[in-house]
């Protein structure tokens, strides 16, 4: 005959059970046998031994003072305190089981959010790929973007409301880690009807006399000073004029014979009329364009970000 309790409730008086001390593997015995309602099929389920299972099951009713099952030659049936108990704590092992498969699926990468800041998010460029290729690869990850100059973007970053700033060049920021992702072919801009557009390629030399439109958000910080670099000393002052338009309001503005630009090569993608985008051949190399992230950020998501970047590129980056 199988020992009983000690109490088979909470005297009068007592004092309540330490319920800190329970441990977890009890609670979930409880509930297998509660489903089975047979100790010896609740053992098989759980993998363990029957013996087990009982001694668990008992010493649980003793810290609690509560008879949770009665037991009897044809198997064990749930008591009415017993049925409460386990109603309550099977709810709360579905939460913490949820709890832990989301923990787990959140530091492979495979849940979770990614906040990112870009400059632009052109059909067909290699961001768009990236990012279009990252969702489709880990659907429970909730990407967010924001658009915005490089400087507010890191300002974002500093401020922990974005995980990753992708922006022109390869700054070197203190706080910050940053590597070159992809790299672009810088181009110019051309009206149509310029004395140049028939050429395949111009040269710096060719542009010093042209009158530059640049934006003052997006890359247009970047765009002037790159300008203003390439023309410095050899030429006189160059002409720059800051809108603050859109991109495709800018390629219109070149179309109508307000000036030049230049751009990376991914602008050539949206779709425009007349402006031609020849290469310039003087460029001493592509524009970089680099990924910038807080070293604190130890986020998987960010992780599987950077190395699907390094198999599309087949640039080494990061895992910190």
């Amino acid at each position: 005959m199988r020992r009983r309790p000690k109490s088979t409730k909470i005297s009068e008086g007592a004092s309540q059970p330490k319920l800190g001390r329970i441990p977890l593997v009890a609670l979930r015995h409880v509930v297998a046998v509660a489903e089975h309602l047979n100790f010896r099929h609740a053992a098989d389920a759980l993998g363990t031994s029957q013996s087990s299972v009982s001694a668990r099951i008992q010493a649980l009713e003793e810290e609690l003072g509560i008879l949770l099952f009665e037991r009897n030659t044809r198997g064990v049936r749930l008591t009415e305190p017993g049925r409460h108990f386990v109603e309550r704590i099977a709810a709360g092992i579905d939460q913490l089981d949820h709890a832990v498969k989301i923990a787990g699926m959140a530091a492979t990468g495979e849940c979770g959010r990614l906040r990112i800041g870009i400059h632009a998010l052109i059909p067909r460029s290699f961001l768009a790929e990236l990012i279009g290729q990252y969702r489709e690869d880990h659907p429970g990850i909730e990407v967010e973007i924001a658009e915005g100059t490089a400087r507010d973007a890191v300002m974002q970053l500093r401020a922990d409301r974005l995980d990753v700033v992708f922006v022109v060049g390869t700054p070197d920021l203190p706080d910050c880690h940053s590597r070159p992702i992809w790299t672009e072919p810088l181009l110019a801009v051309l009206p149509e009807q310029h004395p140049l557009a028939a050429q395949s390629s111009v040269t710096w030399a060719d542009l010093a006399d042209e009158t530059f439109l640049v934006r003052h958000g997006g890359t247009g910080p970047q765009v002037y000073d790159h300008i203003a670099l390439r023309l410095a000393g050899r030429w006189s002052a160059p002409s720059i004029l800051r809108f603050d338009v859109g991109r495709g309001t800018l390629l219109s503005m070149v179309g109508q014979g307000f000036g030049v630009t230049i751009v990376g090569a991914a602008t050539s993608l949206l779709p425009t009329t007349g402006v031609v985008f020849p290469p310039i051949a003087d460029e001493p190399e592509p524009v970089a364009f680099s990924a910038v992230w807080s070293p604190s950020n130890r986020s998987a998501a960010l992780r599987n970000l950077f190395d699907l970047a390094n198999k599309m590129t087949g640039l080494i980056c990061p895992r910190s």
